[in-house]
């Protein structure tokens, strides 16, 4: 608990000494923002005490929420009453789609769905004008164990999914962290898992996709049937069409995984423990880095039951510490452990603490007071924390904190984290190994080779005198010139020049051009872009 209070009162210091930075002669006051006294009290309170918000409304509306969402999807799994209405919802788009044709083709089309719900930090400004398009898909559809596939709706959660198919045995190689994340945005953008490095990214487990066209027509599309729109859909963020449904391969799985932690003291070692577990035939690959030389690399493999004398960790249940907490225990015990945990907590295993982001909303969120009282209300909506975001807490944040996860060669893994740690010295870092076929489409590859997530997300150390402009434009010149590629659920500062350098356009404008694209939506980058943000 002591050293619960210590981090509360460090990061407590590092966002107040932000805060003064960013009123009194920082980015915000150079744009011309200025605040009186009562200003400056309310944004201190604001930053400093958001946790007084979040602990008394946020998480009583998201726990609802949850409950509400939990028992809908319940309803509707065990009636099995998705699949017959799936086919009239996909006509009510289809409809929307030719209504807009029939109207003149006035503006782009988008999603109806509110920008703050998305996992993006930032919402698009494209939503304030584009003609909107109600997708109101959010059903798990088929679970088909013959031929090893789960057909689902665009919205639904990974969280949701996971709990429809681990009952039965089964699960999909893939599933990001957060429950939040939804299939349509893990298709149209990426995702990414500790399984990667066997599987690649979601994009990789995806077998067939429903769509409906600029022309109002439903396509669906496999890498046999239309290969170049099956190859072209992954990154396109909704640009070649609406998603409506997508089919995904499905494994078999056991109801616990044996993790094994391995303390890392220096750089080097950390890349060749990290290097060598990503080359392994382990299930389950995934690195923390705590500091520049220090970490803790993680393998895991599915297990049948635990063994007598096993120790199993039940860590999704509320008391627990957070996941990425209890990782750096073992740097304090300097040695190689192995536990058990139930399939599902380790699936959903950052999700209490959204990685480690939480803990600058609520510092004290990881005490065990806190935890024992409330911590089965945790954590608060992602989607809930942007609604209610007021603009200047939103500068603020700009100005003081960056998400970014980047993609590189793995071979170039030791430079990465020496960049990061000269550009922003934010901590903890993620790492995730994923296997990069050569398919077609945005990520194109000329022979499979083998990347690695590098995920900061944070308060940059004030030492490095951090600006978000300058600072990412630096990182994502890095990361360009090791042939690696910006995940775009953050923010991009390039170019469009430098973004389709990055990123291969050429199976994407030929599907444009095919598909007639270019009236009813914008390009990737139009929507991705930080001037299309805010």
């Amino acid at each position: 608990m002591c050293r619960s209070l210590k981090d509360f009162y460090r990061r407590s210091k590092i966002l107040h000494f932000y805060l003064l930075q960013a009123i009194s002669r920082g980015p915000l006051a150079a744009r011309g923002f200025r605040m009186g006294k009562g200003d400056q009290l309310l944004e201190h309170v604001l930053i400093k005490y958001r946790w007084l918000f979040v602990c008394f409304f946020l998480l009583p509306a998201s726990f609802l929420y949850e409950l509400w969402s939990y028992f809908r999807n319940l309803i509707v799994f065990k009636l099995s009453s998705a699949p017959g209405k799936h086919a009239s919802k996909v006509q009510k788009v289809q409809q929307q789609v030719r209504e807009w044709n029939k109207n003149g083709q006035q503006g782009h089309m988008c999603t109806a769905r509110p920008g703050w719900q998305t996992m993006s930090f930032r919402q698009g400004v494209y939503k304030k004008s584009f003609y909107k398009v109600e997708v109101n898909l959010v059903d798990v559809l088929e679970i088909d164990t013959e031929n090893n596939t789960v057909r689902v709706e665009p919205l639904v959660s990974m969280g949701q999914l996971s709990a429809s198919l681990a009952p039965l045995g089964w699960t999909i190689p893939i599933v990001p962290e957060i429950d939040d994340l939804t299939v349509g945005g893990l298709i149209l953008g990426t995702g990414i898992e500790s399984s990667s490095h066997q599987f690649g990214l979601f994009q990789h487990i995806c077998e067939e996709y429903e769509l409906v066209l600029a022309d109002g027509s439903l396509v669906t599309v496999t890498k046999d049937s239309d290969p170049d729109l099956f190859y072209a859909v992954p990154w396109s963020y909704g640009t070649l069409g609406f998603l409506t449904a997508a089919k995904i391969m499905i494994v078999p799985c056991t109801k616990f995984i044996k993790l094994n932690y391995k303390p890392v003291y220096s750089l080097n070692d950390a890349v060749k423990e990290f290097s060598e577990a990503s080359a392994s035939k382990n299930q389950f690959v995934e690195g923390i880095m705590f500091t520049l030389n220090k970490g803790v690399i993680m393998t895991g493999n599915m297990i049948d039951e635990p063994q007598p004398g096993d120790k199993v960790n039940k860590i999704g249940l509320w008391h627990k510490p957070w996941f990425f907490k209890h990782v750096e225990s073992f740097l304090v015990t300097g040695k190689t452990a192995s536990e058990i945990l139930p399939l599902r907590d380790y699936y959903h295993r950052h999700t209490r603490s959204i990685f480690w982001e939480l803990q600058d909303i609520v510092p004290f969120g990881n005490n065990r007071l806190f935890r024992l009282c409330m911590g089965w209300l945790m954590p608060p909506k992602i989607s809930f924390l942007k609604l209610t975001q007021t603009d200047a807490v939103k500068r603020l944040y700009e100005n003081n904190h960056i998400i970014q996860d980047m993609l590189v060669p793995i071979t170039n893994l030791k430079e990465s984290l020496q960049m990061f740690n000269k550009e922003t010295k934010v901590y903890p870092i993620w790492l995730c190994p994923f296997k990069l076929p050569a398919d077609p489409g945005m990520l194109c590859a000329p022979k499979e080779r083998m990347f690695v997530d590098i995920g900061v997300y944070g308060v940059p150390d004030p030492s490095v005198n951090f600006k978000p402009m300058e600072t990412t434009r630096k990182i994502e010149e890095f990361v360009q010139k090791c042939e690696g590629f910006q995940m775009l659920y953050a923010d991009t500062y390039t170019t469009k020049e430098e973004f389709r350098r990055m990123f291969d356009h050429t199976l994407y404008d030929r599907v444009r051009s095919k598909l007639a694209c270019t009236k009813a939506f914008p390009e990737v980058y139009d929507k991705v872009s930080r001037a299309a943000r805010y």
